[in-house]
């Protein structure tokens, strides 16, 4: 019994050695997890400042990021299948034939997309938690189909890509209404706009480090990280599916023809009354995404067969795409704490900066000028989609909000297709191509200026705070 006893104090001893050590993993294992803990806390901060947490604006952005993350590993997964794996004239004729047949129909699709949406407005978060799974389920077809070259992929990409509209179609229908005090809409649309950038930015070279593993991985982490947008969509406050307040106008030109007895009897408002600040905002907006498009393929193909001096053709096509990116993230940066309240004035400055640009480096062609080109297209483009946005959804009820959107990016859409497929079909000279380029752009300025410094001048139908 003596030999079973311990000795006094031996017990406390060992507790306090069983204390410490716990102790000391605890600290360990606080360590290990403050980067992750300490660097999401830092990201709900962020885009839960200013009141947008508590308008529920917060938790838009972090779903738009998740968004950017899910479709950026899809590209990265496609570009290396369609384009960098087959020689440049084979790589020509495979994007050609990708865009054709993705895009064909979707230029028949994407316009059905809005009056569909427009008919759930009680049903917008279960909308983006729908696009959110669509493509979940449509990455692991495009797992199969990468790897064994069958032609599923096309649909499958298709159906991403209608997906992918449709989500975005909702998710600027849906800003407005969770608009935080002192917030205007340009701020606010650059909030949401940048989460998806900083993510896509992030998530990139993640992708591209699966894509080295093996071609399905990106798309396995495409799928893992639109699951998780799935649930993140039912977050949002409720308020997004509330009907409360909706503008049952129609989109005529006196309060009288709105409110009278006529009302009942008219026709369902169309889109073409909506202002001519919305309508040459969008022409001016297509102008610089036919040069998007333009400059993507054009640039590509160019750069494979001619590279930057001093540099191999990954290296230029990266050079590049990095002074997009930078410019694109600028430029939503800058719409962030805009206090202009002309977006009009906004697009119609930005488009002839890009202009002088493009004919800078056309005369002058050469790899600096050529990656100030693609900066200055990237920063144009986002301050431009940026006041387009704003103008959308000051100009036009909410009865027809979502359907103007859903046409509006379908007219955007399909003026890059039409830019990347005369990229794909240029010569490439790079001297002509961006004289073609500066062409095409000058006609979208001279076609515009007038009526939305007109817009401008008379202050565009403003019922919300814009910039």
């Amino acid at each position: 019994m003596a030999a079973a006893k311990t000795p006094p104090g031996t017990a406390g001893v060992r507790r306090g050695g069983s204390g410490r050590f716990g102790g000391s993993v605890r600290a360990v294992g606080r360590a290990l997890h403050f980067p992750v803990t300490g660097t999401a806390r830092g990201i709900r901060k962020a885009t839960h400042a200013h009141g947008a947490g508590e308008s529920g604006l917060g938790k838009l952005i972090e779903l738009h990021a998740v968004n950017g993350a899910g479709d950026v590993m899809i590209t990265v997964a496609l570009a290396s299948t369609v384009f960098f794996s087959v020689p440049t004239d084979e790589a020509r004729g495979r994007v050609a034939l990708y865009l054709a047949i993705t895009m064909a129909p979707f230029t028949l699709l994407a316009p059905v997309i809005g009056p569909l949406l427009d008919k759930l407005p009680h049903g917008r978060r279960a909308a983006m938690a729908g696009a959110m799974l669509a493509r979940a389920l449509l990455a692991l077809v495009l797992s199969g189909a990468v790897v064994t070259g069958s032609l599923a992929l096309y649909p499958a990409a298709l159906g991403v890509l209608v997906a992918s509209k449709a989500y975005g179609v909702v998710r600027s229908a849906v800003v407005p209404r969770l608009l935080p005090p002192g917030f205007s809409l340009v701020k606010a649309n650059s909030r949401v706009t940048l989460g998806g950038l900083l993510a896509t930015g992030v998530a990139a070279p993640i992708g591209a480090g699966l894509q080295a593993v093996g071609a399905r991985w990106p798309l396995f982490g495409a799928f893992a990280i639109f699951v998780a947008g799935m649930f993140l969509s039912f977050s949002l406050p409720g308020k997004v599916d509330s009907a409360k307040g909706e503008d049952t106008a129609l989109l005529a030109s006196d309060e009288q023809h709105v409110h009278g007895p006529r009302r009942r009897t008219a026709k369902r408002p169309g889109l073409r009354t909506v202002g001519i600040g919305v309508t040459h905002g969008l022409g001016a907006n297509a102008a610089l995404r036919w040069l998007s498009g333009f400059l993507t393929f054009f640039l590509a193909f160019l750069l494979r067969e001619h590279p930057l001096t001093g540099q191999s053709a990954a290296v230029s096509l990266g050079m590049v795409a990095v002074a997009a990116g930078l410019g694109n993230a600028l430029g939503t940066s800058v719409g962030a704490w805009l206090r202009s309240r002309a977006p009009e004035l906004i697009i119609v400055t930005v488009v002839a900066v890009v202009l002088g640009a493009a004919v800078v480096a056309a005369a002058f062609f050469g790899a600096f000028l050529v990656a100030c080109l693609t900066a200055v297209a990237g920063f144009s483009q986002a301050l431009a989609k940026l006041s387009l946005d704003a103008l959308l959804q000051r100009d036009v009820p909410e009865l027809v909000r979502t359907s103007a959107f859903a046409r509006s990016e379908t007219l955007l859409q399909m003026s890059w297709v039409f830019g990347g497929a005369v990229g794909i079909a240029m010569p490439l000279n790079g001297a002509l191509g961006l004289s073609v380029a500066a062409a095409v752009l000058a006609l979208g300025w001279v076609t515009t200026v007038r009526g939305l410094l007109s817009s401008a001048r008379h202050g565009g139908a403003s019922r919300t705070r814009v910039a």
